[in-house]
């Protein structure tokens, strides 16, 4: 009674492999229905297949730190780049460096490739500057009357970067007035952090208006000299904006271009930088209807950012804004009118893009360098596509060869073979087709080579099974518990195979960069897939083709034929011949 319950016991998972074969093919229907559903039914494809835009960027000096451009600050300045870019929803963005001081930023052609491309040519530090004076873009004429920005006063701050129209300038309905005298005093006080100015300081920041008061004394030079350059500065020019900027510290006063080229400010300096801000997200406001951008500051940064808006709230236009500037350019300048600390709240006439490219800069804004657009390459997907087709091509022909082997050697056994590939082929393709909206995974060359290679793995798999049932069939079982007797020896096999595959895929993965990322993802991927079809998808169907005819009664073709594979005879046969024989010599 002994022996038949060690039988049933080591057959047991044989009972009902109809279970996995259910779970796996509702996997397979979801997987299929979630691909049409959500509309993505082909994988996304990389720069090298589809074809997109190539920015070589290189790393400018930084006034007093020659020593900016290093290791650490390129590796930075790669992360920041690339969180930038993937937050616009662009696939497979890849972001690397090139020597000491270049960064490769490779964009695919997309939907957002274009707004990727604009937003990776301004990868400057960012900064908040108080504004001290915004007029018209173009040089401003010796005499002309002082503009100051309208606005409104809100509790929330809202973008006022538009100049004033000279004539609405004059009415003092639309726009607070203040002598010269007094815009000086406001210029002069936020041109150098913690000086007090002085009586003979007290000139305009900015062209001084006929009508107002004569200011007594002389400007210092530098202030004289950064109004002469404010005077002086042309928006409408590009040349002009890209050089506005230069070779100023964050601790210095400023001139800066509006970033639709419509205004220019004189900024004082930095007092808080992209650095402090923790997040930003653009949000609709139901209540108000319009699209707002809501900020959140690490803790040093939101002590810095009360500090900055108590002193502006109580401050006249424009003295009350605070500009956002990003590469020498003012993306954004804000009024305030009350003290805000760790968070805050950015409205004003933005569009949905308009609110998510702010946020998008506000978030990954913040470089330790900054960089010039070197070279522009337009990448075609004429060669990746010539590539491709050579490797599917390479690709058919190793799976007809394995196809060949599996059919002449293991004969109906080719069929399990054939199907198990057939639903892993299935799993492969819509995982990847629903990663690519989910994680931004994008199918490139390597990632095909790797799914190639996995065909030798599944494949190896399956026979790895195959051969341990053949020996069990040598050894004289019959097939249904050679199945269940082969399971566990091949499993073991099986697990320690693919843990290896998948270990070199996930070390290759994180030591690389660019495609050789791709490879190991699909490596990677498709090992595990291996696991999962093996177990629940051959070794439930192999259970219940042992129950056929065909394969159990050991068809010649059936890859399982005793004759073929030189059974022995019936182990417990032999075993109680002996047992006869020897008994009556003992006795």
């Amino acid at each position: 009674m002994a022996a038949p319950k060690k039988g049933r016991g080591s057959t047991g998972g044989q009972g009902r492999p109809g279970r996995a074969l259910v779970l796996i093919l509702i996997a397979m229907v979801a997987l299929t229905g979630g691909m049409f559903l959500s509309g993505h039914t082909t994988p996304r494809l990389g720069i090298d297949l589809a074809g997109g835009t190539s920015i070589t960027l290189k790393a400018k000096s930084q006034p007093g730190k020659p020593d900016a451009i290093n290791e650490t600050n390129m590796n930075t300045a790669v992360s920041i780049i690339e969180r930038r870019v993937n937050g616009l929803g662009v696939s497979e963005a890849e972001v690397q460096t090139q020597g000491a001081s270049n960064i490769i930023v490779n964009i695919p052609k997309g939907t957002n490739s274009a707004q990727a491309r604009e937003q990776v040519g301004t990868t400057a530090q960012l900064y908040f500057r108080p504004v001290l004076t915004v007029t018209g873009g173009e040089p401003t004429p010796e005499g002309s009357a002082s503009p100051s920005a309208s606005g409104s006063g809100k509790a929330s701050a809202t973008p006022s970067a538009k100049a004033t129209d000279p004539e609405t300038a004059s009415d003092p309905k639309t726009t607070p007035s203040a002598s010269a005298t007094t815009q000086g005093r406001a210029v002069t006080d936020g041109l150098k952090k913690d000086e007090t100015p002085t009586p003979s300081a007290s000139t305009s920041g900015a062209p001084a208006s006929s009508d107002a008061p004569a200011a007594t004394g002389k400007p210092d030079p530098a202030t004289a000299a950064l109004e002469k350059k404010f005077t002086a500065l042309d928006c409408t020019d590009p040349a002009a904006r890209a050089k506005a900027g230069d070779g100023v510290k964050p601790e210095e006063p400023t001139v800066a271009c509006g970033s639709e080229g419509d205004a220019k400010y004189l900024l004082g300096p930095a007092e808080v930088s992209g650095t402090d801000v923790d997040d930003a997200k653009a949000q609709f406001d139901q209540q108000r209807g319009i699209w707002l951008v809501s900020m959140e500051f690490t803790d040093k940064g939101s002590k810095k950012f009360q500090t900055i808006t108590k002193k502006l709230s109580s401050q006249q236009s424009p003295q009350n804004q605070f500009a956002i500037s990003l590469d020498g350019e003012v993306v954004s300048a804000p009024q305030v009118n009350e003290t805000l600390s760790g968070s805050a709240e950015i409205s004003g006439s933005f569009t949905q893009q308009s609110a998510e490219d702010l946020a998008n800069v506000l978030s990954y804004g913040a470089l330790p360098l900054s960089f010039s657009e070197d070279t522009v390459t337009t990448v075609t997907a004429a060669l990746g596509g010539e590539q491709l087709e050579a490797g599917l091509i390479a690709g058919a022909i190793g799976l007809a060869l394995v196809v060949i082997y599996l059919v002449a050697y293991y004969r109906g056994l080719a069929l399990i073979a054939l199907l198990s590939l057939l639903a892993s082929g299935i799993l492969t393709y819509t995982i990847m087709a629903l990663l690519g909206p989910a994680i931004g995974f994008a199918l490139n060359l390597p990632a095909v080579c790797g799914a190639i290679v996995a065909i030798g793995i599944t494949a190896d798999s399956f026979i790895v099974y195959f051969e341990r049932i053949r020996d069990e069939i040598r050894e004289g079982r019959t097939l249904r518990p050679a199945v269940e007797r082969a399971w566990p020896r091949a499993r073991r096999t099986i697990l320690v195979s693919d843990f290896v595959s998948f270990l070199a895929a996930a070390v290759l993965f994180l030591v690389t960069v660019g495609k050789v990322q791709g490879f190991a993802f699909t490596l990677g991927l498709t090992t595990l897939l291996d696991v999962v079809v093996v177990f629940l998808f051959t070794k439930p169907v192999m259970t219940l083709m042992a129950r056929t005819k065909f394969f159990g009664s050991g068809h010649p073709w059936s890859g399982l034929d005793p004759k073929r594979l030189g059974a022995k005879p019936p182990l417990r046969r032999s075993r109680r011949v002996t047992a006869r024989t020897d008994h009556p010599k003992e006795a």
